[in-house]
């Protein structure tokens, strides 16, 4: 059981931990800042939720990268924030500070799967132009198909997707659970979003 009863102020955990890692691995003073600007941006947003930093709960990581992907930061960016959360986590929990991990079962942003080389431009465009959208099922195959694109999920990821784990209809994110139950935040992209929109309102009973 962790040894902390009372809540300890956001900013002096994050200093202990600085400390810390500064000892252990020497890291460089930039890396050092990039810690601590990414533990921050974590502290505000909690803080504004009436949250501490060692009271986070896996929801509210997730809940919290869901909304950097929101404001525009990139999949390139979020993934770093998890990681420097993961790290700060990791280090809480080693010092009994906490019970829980909350970033054990997170999986990292991605930023989609690069298509095969041998793919040419126009048979991207043949292959997203090859459903018959004037159909339902066309225009299921078009979405489906765009959104792989769009996003780098595997077939049995997209598949296994619940209408609940789309936000289509104002941020465009699509909350994924992957390989070992862990879950991760992929934004769709405009034009995904448009054909997924489509699908759901023309095609749907």
């Amino acid at each position: 059981m962790a040894l902390v009863q009372t809540v300890v102020p956001n900013t002096e955990i994050i200093d202990r931990f600085l400390d810390a890692v500064w000892q252990e691995a020497g890291l460089r003073a930039n890396t050092l800042s990039a810690y601590r600007n990414d533990l921050t941006q974590f502290s505000k947003w909690l803080s504004k939720r009436q949250l501490y930093l060692l009271k986070a709960s896996r929801s509210d990581v997730l809940a919290y990268l869901a909304a950097s992907v929101k404001r525009g930061i990139s999949a390139k960016s979020s993934a770093r924030r998890l990681s420097t959360l993961r790290r700060f986590y990791r280090y809480l929990l080693r010092e009994t500070l906490i019970d829980v991990d909350p970033t054990s079962e997170i999986a990292s942003p991605v930023t989609g799967r690069p298509l095969p080389i041998s793919l040419s431009e126009d048979a991207v465009t043949r292959l997203l132009e090859a459903p018959n959208a004037g159909t339902a099922l066309g225009l299921r195959d078009r979405a489906m198909i765009e959104v792989l694109y769009a996003t780098g999920l595997r077939v049995s990821e997209l598949v296994g997707l619940a209408l609940s784990e789309l936000d289509y209809r104002s941020a465009g994110l699509v909350r994924v659970t992957g390989k070992g139950g862990r879950e991760r935040i992929v934004p769709l992209g405009e034009e995904a979003l448009d054909w997924l929109r489509r699908y759901l309102s023309d095609s749907r009973p």
